[in-house]
């Protein structure tokens, strides 16, 4: 099965996305996690104003599968959430590099952030 990845984001190893084209970088999980996922019925955010380190687990999307962390690829100030997954916690199934952004932080993207190219080929391994 072949993924949406777009060519415009960064892409991280554990399958968020980094998305450096507003004020802040916005981050959300790429159409492969949430496939993995299966449908996604619930989403918990970091809070507006939380400073986090590169790493931590900042969030978690429960699916009929199973409950996964979701980390900060960026050191930053999370400045926005997107309280749209909260209320349909789907949009990560149905547009995870649209409506299904999870948080705004801001901050560098990384320096070990994939291309989308690069990322293609770690997923279809």
């Amino acid at each position: 099965m072949t993924h949406e990845i777009p060519d415009d984001l960064h892409y991280t190893d554990s399958h968020e996305w980094i998305d450096d084209g507003g004020d802040a970088l916005r981050i959300g999980i790429t159409d492969f996690a949430q496939d993995e996922l299966g449908d996604v019925v619930f989403v918990e955010l970091p809070e507006e104003g939380e400073s986090l380190n590169s790493g931590d687990a900042c969030a978690v999307v429960e699916s009929i599968k199973a409950v996964s962390d979701i980390y900060t690829p960026v050191t930053g100030t999370v400045t926005a959430t997107n309280d749209g997954v909260l209320d349909q916690p789907e949009l990560l199934n149905t547009d995870p590099y649209g409506e299904g952004w999870l948080f705004e932080i801001d901050g560098q993207v990384p320096d070990d952030a994939l291309g989308a190219t690069d990322y293609r080929e770690q997923t279809e391994e």
